[in-house]
């Protein structure tokens, strides 16, 4: 009776299809060997960017993307509203080194289920993909108490908080040193719409310049 109640697990128990996309491929592999040594998560597919990310969604049916931020030329971070939209039901899983404190919140509202930490558990990063793959979110405890700080501070939080989506991508790639006219090739919008997003992000900032912008980011620690 036993043991065919443990064959009925086996045959009912969930897998996960999961892709990888990191720009550095020692991390990639270090990761798909941790996972795949879990009999419920399958690594289907892997990418270098989030350009080649958007390729993964549209080719492959994913669960679970395991997402870094910063990559060079096309980050996740610029990739995320194109993800999002192409594939809704992917669970987007952020694993980055950037710093919990200063990306999660916005990535969460943002529509992301999970953001870890490069320097977390191993075993963490497999129950995070087990309750994204679930359509759930997954927080860690970091994460939580920065939502019950968002929900409870009594004054506002930093300019930068404010800034939604596509002002966010434009304020991190001003503050990367990138002008209005490559901003807008890399997220294919007119320099136009660009500006507009530039304008608005140095009001809701209170600053003047792209200088000022690259100083508050390194302040702040948003960029290295």
């Amino acid at each position: 009776m036993l043991q065919a109640d443990f064959k009925k697990s086996k045959l009912t128990q969930k897998n996960f299809r999961v892709a990888l996309v990191d720009d550095h491929a020692i991390v990639r592999r270090g990761l798909r060997e941790y996972l795949e040594s879990h009999d419920d998560i399958h690594i289907v597919a892997e990418a270098g960017n989030g350009r080649e990310a958007m390729n993964l969604v549209r080719d492959h049916a994913i669960d679970v993307l395991v997402l870094d931020l910063t990559m060079p030329q096309f980050s996740g971070l610029d990739a995320l509203a194109s993800l999002k939209a192409r594939s809704p039901d992917t669970g987007i899983l952020i694993f980055s080194g950037m710093p919990v404190s200063q990306y999660a919140i916005t990535l969460l509202q943002q529509g992301v289920a999970a953001y870890l930490n490069k320097d977390c558990d191993p075993e963490e990063v497999v129950r995070a993909i087990r309750v994204v793959g679930e359509g759930r979110r997954y927080l860690t405890n970091e994460v939580a108490e920065l939502l019950a700080q968002e929900v409870f501070k009594p004054t506002p939080g930093l300019p930068h908080e404010s800034l939604k989506g596509r002002e966010f991508q434009v304020f991190l790639k001003l503050a990367q040193g990138e002008d209005v006219g490559a901003i807008g090739r890399m997220l294919n919008l007119s320099t136009k719409t660009v500006s507009t997003y530039r304008t608005r992000t140095l009001k809701k900032l209170g600053l003047e310049s792209n200088s000022e912008v690259t100083y508050y980011a390194l302040k702040q620690g948003l960029i290295d």
